[in-house]
């Protein structure tokens, strides 16, 4: 079959993965940038053209959609829905995880646990939403932030009054959160490919820096997650309807605590700290939709 890769750089560690599985279970590749994707919107007729000439043949597409272009990224996916053309991660599932605060609320309303957060629209009231939150140490997050970007640690109540004004005189929207100090610094990263947890990682920040990304300088390694982290990765993409998915969390005292769930996870860190293939876990996933595609549309063909 042909699968699609939406991604803005074809020499991206993630992407070159995604095209080299595919091509070993020999099916043949292309690499799509989403915002070159020209949209034809038109009653029963949706297309795509790209570069002058309108795709036709894409049986499966994997979405590599920058936080940065959600909205276009997604609209491109979309639209490859409306064509029919199976997608790993469907566009609304990104929607909702790129949405911090909404994804929080999913989270949330499913049970699932996550350090206390507090929201709020520029209200000025800073001394109250630092104590719904316990007070500082506490963590203040851009909403639009990625990789660790718009993350900060306030250390007293005074520098997140200072922090938290900053931001909401810049018109920023952010949200704060408690801070978890027996975490120390690190983080779990579960991959999650069709409802199983297909590799994890322990993210350790370098020293001095609480952030655990690996673009920030952290570092990576095998870990077994436990029944409880497993379980809670499971639901966090199971609720977002989120077929591949990284989902971040923290442990703590009262159980793993979850960061963040991303929709386009990368898999640099995941396949060295595991030493697993899972770019085809990724492919195989794909061709089970392809096939399920193919076997619904037989068995309408021999009912009629």
């Amino acid at each position: 079959m042909k699968i699609a890769i939406l991604s803005r750089n074809a020499k991206l560690y993630s992407t070159k993965r995604l095209v080299e599985a595919a091509q070993q279970r020999g099916h043949e590749t292309v690499v799509l940038d989403h915002l070159k994707c020209d949209l034809v919107i038109e009653a029963g007729q949706p297309a795509i053209i790209y570069k002058g000439a309108k795709l036709t043949d894409i049986d499966a597409i994997i979405p590599r959609i920058g936080a940065s272009v959600t909205f276009y990224g997604t609209a491109a996916v979309r639209q490859f829905e409306m064509m029919k053309v199976k997608s790993a991660v469907n566009s609304q599932a990104i929607v909702r995880s790129r949405d911090k605060l909404r994804c929080m609320q999913i989270l949330s309303r499913a049970g699932l646990g996550m350090p206390k957060t507090a929201f709020t629209n520029y209200s000025k009231d800073v001394t109250q939403l630092i104590a719904q939150v316990g007070g500082a140490p506490l963590v203040i997050k851009l909403l639009e932030g990625t990789q660790g970007l718009g993350v900060v640690l306030a250390e007293t109540d005074k520098a997140a009054e200072s922090v938290i004004e900053a931001f909401h005189n810049l018109k920023a929207r952010i949200i704060v959160q408690e801070f978890i100090a027996e975490s120390k610094g690190a983080d779990i990263r579960a991959f999650v490919v069709n409802g199983e947890v297909v590799g994890a990682m322990k993210r350790q920040g370098k020293e001095g820096e609480f952030r655990s990304n690996l673009h920030r300088g952290g570092t990576g390694q095998l870990i077994k997650l436990s029944r409880a982290e497993k379980n809670v990765a499971l639901q966090a993409a199971k609720v977002l309807d989120l077929d591949i998915a990284g989902v971040d969390m923290l442990q703590s005292a009262r159980g793993p605590l979850i960061l963040e769930v991303n929709s386009s996870p990368g898999l640099e860190g995941i396949e060295k700290a595991t030493k697993t293939d899972i770019a085809v876990k990724i492919i195989e996933y794909t061709e089970s939709l392809v096939e399920k595609k193919k076997l619904k549309r037989s068995t309408k063909v021999t009912k009629e």
